[in-house]
């Protein structure tokens, strides 16, 4: 319920209150309380100039300055807090400066004395403004027992989604349930001020995070609360968007409750989560049973442009990047998280027509290099796929590469298609090993005949070259911390050696397949 700084006057902590300015303002809503005991304007802003926050002080840390205390007052009415309650003794206003009282009536703060407020003190105001915020005098007389009536009318409703809807649109609120991977499994919408996609990206990091109260996320003006709720074993998470603002977070968890345990008198069970396990089956190779999922799931497999595996994308900046696409029609995305790893599938937006092929993958490298901003961040991709056999094909080169890309090509931090066939082969030819890896090993070997330290200089610089620097002498010599002409020396010195010119296109491929050859053989080990 809203609780407002004219409700906190009715309390018993308040009989001795006189309200000296910004009458006006009584209707101000509290959401909060808090103690100044700032020394300046501005620490007074910085800790307790919250909106509809009620602030109390004895101005302790501004006794005898008169001008800051008014001051202050005028800043902290700046910045939207409810009220400023001051607390004195004595048992009169009369030691209130009128100074102080002309300021806050100028800018409409309500300014509460709290007059012989040495019985009592600051706690036991906190503890009854707090429970008025959390429950409120009419807590069990409204929300919950008109939700209790409406979810407990069998006679009337032959579900528990339609007795759900029902409390839903008497009581103002909106409920959506997600799956553990954050997908909707039950959607309850009263009013659309803002997507379900939209809620579920602002909330998902706090929600990772919950205690038992309802945690807050405010969307634009929107408030929604995040719970967890245990349904047959599995852990669900629970949205509900309190559409004006009415409720407490008290109110909300009690709400929650209910709706929890009215689940169990429906015997309801949420549908499977069809878009989880699509993507799922794929991950895992298991392409008949996306096949059999797909209807369900509501996907087009040939609307797959994408699969990809990353490590640190679920932050809120990631959050942010993927909306930004998402919200343009670029693209949809089913996202299974765990932990800091995430497996996706990237579907073709309403924006982006079937033929549209170099569009498509230029969408999804725009993605991915957005995403590689933040620190950390590795992600391993195959884009171009071609239905449910391309997407799973290419999670499986995914799986079976990922782990060994980042020890060749240490540098990079987006792998496509390309990097990761090259390190397949050469897992392959190791695991195979016999003649065909001892072809590759041998382009190696005039480096390796002398065993002198100029050799393996020259290894390590043509190392560098064709597998991090992409065959670019100035980034060689940034990676390796030498001079641009002592490479292009050294670059000459491996065309002696090796007797051809290495950037020949009929060179280049068996190089790169020995140096990367030789680099998953240290990682290996």
């Amino acid at each position: 319920m809203k609780v407002t700084v004219r409700d906190c006057l009715q309390l018993e902590s308040f009989r001795q209150c006189i309200v000296v300015a910004g009458e006006r303002n009584l209707e101000n809503r509290v959401k909060t309380i808090s103690v100044l005991d700032a020394a300046s304007a501005e620490d007074a802003v910085c800790f307790n100039g919250n909106p509809e926050e009620l602030v109390l002080t004895s101005f302790s840390g501004m006794r005898d300055n008169r001008p800051l205390q008014c001051e202050t007052v005028r800043c902290l009415a700046k910045s939207g807090i409810a009220a400023l309650a001051v607390f004195q003794k004595g048992n009169s206003s009369t030691q209130v400066p009128k100074e102080l009282i002309v300021a806050a009536d100028e800018v409409g703060l309500p300014l509460l004395i709290m007059v012989d407020s040495n019985k009592g003190g600051y706690s036991n105001l906190i503890k009854e403004v707090m429970d008025q915020i959390l429950y409120g005098s009419d807590f069990k007389n409204s929300l919950i027992n008109n939700t209790i009536f409406h979810l407990l009318n069998f006679e009337k409703h032959s579900s528990f989604q339609q007795a759900l809807r029902e409390a839903a649109i008497n009581n103002d609120f909106q409920v959506v349930l997600l799956s553990e991977d954050f997908n909707p499994v039950l959607t309850i919408e009263t009013r659309q001020r803002t997507t379900v996609d939209e809620a579920i990206s602002r909330g998902k990091q706090i929600a990772l995070n919950l205690s038992n109260v309802y945690s807050l996320v405010d969307i634009d003006g929107t408030m929604t609360y995040w719970g967890i709720l245990n349904i047959n074993g599995e852990q669900h998470y629970l949205l509900i968007v309190d559409n004006e603002d009415n409720y407490s977070a008290g109110e909300i968890t009690k709400l929650a409750e209910i709706i929890e345990l009215a689940m169990g008198m429906w015997k309801y069970t949420p549908v499977r989560d069809a878009r989880a396990e699509f993507a799922k089956a794929l991950i895992r190779g298991n392409k008949s049973l996306a096949y059999s999922l797909k209807e369900e799931a509501g996907v087009k497999p040939a609307d797959i442009i994408s699969v990809f595996h990353a490590k640190g994308i679920e932050t809120p900046e990631g959050e942010a990047v993927l909306n930004e696409f998402r919200e343009a029609g670029m693209v949809s995305i089913i996202r299974i998280a765990e932990g800091e790893e995430t497996y996706g599938i990237i579907f073709r937006g309403s924006k982006l027509t079937q033929d549209s092929e170099t569009s498509e993958k230029a969408v999804c490298i725009d993605i991915y290099d957005h995403l590689k901003a933040q620190d950390g961040v590795r992600i391993f991709h195959v884009t171009g796929t071609s239905g449910i056999e391309g997407a799973g094909d290419g999670f499986r080169l995914i799986n079976e590469t990922w782990s060994f890309v980042e020890g060749i090509f240490p540098y990079k931090r987006v792998f496509s298609k390309y990097e990761l066939v090259l390190v397949s082969n050469c897992i392959s030819i190791q695991v195979q090993g016999g003649n065909l890896k001892k072809n590759y090993m041998d382009l190696l070997e005039p480096f390796t005949k002398e065993g002198d330290n100029k050799s393996r200089q020259l290894l390590e610089t043509l190392e560098t070259f064709v597998l991090d620097a992409g065959m670019n002498s100035g980034k060689t010599s940034e990676f390796m911390g030498i001079h641009t002409n002592t490479v292009q020396y050294r670059l000459k010195k491996i065309n002696e050696v090796l007797g051809a010119e290495i950037t020949g296109n009929r060179v280049i491929p068996g190089l790169t397949v020995a140096l990367a050859l030789k680099r998953l053989e240290r990682t290996a080990k």
